[in-house]
């Protein structure tokens, strides 16, 4: 028969037991926590305008193209408002697991920090750049009827008019801050001219005032004037960029035609939240770079007149302080600001 000396050293031992093997246990949970695969959920992007632009179109056909590299599938979601801040504050603030993720733009990083009063997020610390997707050019393009009217074939032409008859050229953008208004009033400060602009509640407004005469030039995404320029309805006179664009090779660039220095592009690209675990950023950055190679999306890019581009995280990451920089100054030059 059992002494209690017995019974208190039968429960000691099994007390250690149960000890060891709940520690044991701890340490294989936290041992396949961290060398658990990632992701185990599906991922969510965010693309912070409306549905139907370029840069839905491509992120919509990215998240198919990386659903098969990371084997989870990927939602996307519109989150439009305050030019694209609403949308983008939400990875601001989101879980730094890498779940989270937006297509960000040269407006979201570069330019609504100093055109807005008060931004909610700060675009270089709340983010981690994952992969650049798309530089496109912007283009001048002019009205074709008011082109032939007064002799116009190039942007010193353009410039030669404003100069004779200053306050009659108008130009036309998609509002207050938009690329297409920090580059005019960048045209009006670097070439000395005095041009009025018109501000419309979007770029396709704008387009349609252009094409009725309502306006005289505007500096549009090359991706959404490509159809107009190959109908001849509009004429392009200048690509805003360093380099001259692929897809309009006979166009020369602003710069070449003496106003300098003007360097604007638009580009886009895909960010998660600062603090991601960098493992995580990197297999979010190769998954992504897959998916830029892939023939449906190099065809994508062509029509849309994008520069090829493949930076590393680290380049992604100088390059978004570099425009954010940049910016900063144009801005300031156009005088616009939104409260």
């Amino acid at each position: 028969m059992p002494t209690r000396f017995h019974l208190k050293r039968r429960r000691l031992c099994a007390g250690i037991v149960l000890l060891a093997t709940t520690c044991s246990a701890q340490l294989v949970c936290a041992q396949a926590t961290s060398n658990a695969p990632w992701p185990v959920k599906p991922l969510r992007m965010v693309v912070p305008y409306p549905p139907g632009g370029p840069l839905d179109t491509m992120a919509r056909l990215l998240a198919e193209k990386i659903r098969g590299p990371l084997g989870q599938p990927v939602i996307v979601e519109n989150k439009p408002g305050a030019g694209g801040n609403v949308g983008a504050d939400l990875i601001a603030k989101a879980n730094p697991d890498g779940y989270t993720l937006v297509m960000g733009a040269v407006a979201t990083h570069a330019i609504n920090p100093w055109l807005f009063a008060n931004i909610p997020y700060d675009p270089v610390k709340d983010f981690a750049p994952v992969a650049l997707v798309a530089s496109v050019p912007n283009v001048l393009v002019v009205n074709k009827d008011f082109a032939q009217r007064n002799k116009i074939e190039t942007l010193t032409d353009l410039i030669r008019y404003a100069v004779q008859q200053p306050g009659k050229l108008n130009y036309g953008s998609g509002g207050s801050g938009s690329a297409g208004h920090l580059a005019g009033e960048l045209l009006k400060a670097r070439a000395h001219i005095d041009v009025v602009h018109v501000p419309y509640q979007g770029a396709s407004p704008a387009q349609l005032a252009l094409l009725s005469g309502q306006s005289d030039f505007m500096f549009d995404n090359l991706a959404a004037s490509a159809a107009l320029i190959r109908e001849e309805k509009v004429l392009p006179l200048a690509v805003t960029t360093s380099a001259r664009s692929a897809m309009l090779p006979a166009v020369p660039t602003v710069e070449q035609a003496g106003v300098t220095p003007f360097d604007i592009g638009t580009w886009f690209g895909v960010f998660t939240t600062a603090g991601t675990p960098d493992p995580i950023v990197q297999s979010l950055h190769s998954a992504y770079e897959k998916a830029l190679r892939d023939p449906e999306v190099i065809e994508r890019l062509n029509t849309m007149g994008s520069d090829a581009m493949s930076l590393t995280t680290a380049q992604f990451a100088e390059m978004v302080k570099q425009e954010r920089d940049k910016y900063k100054e144009i801005v300031k030059i156009s005088g616009a600001q939104v409260n």
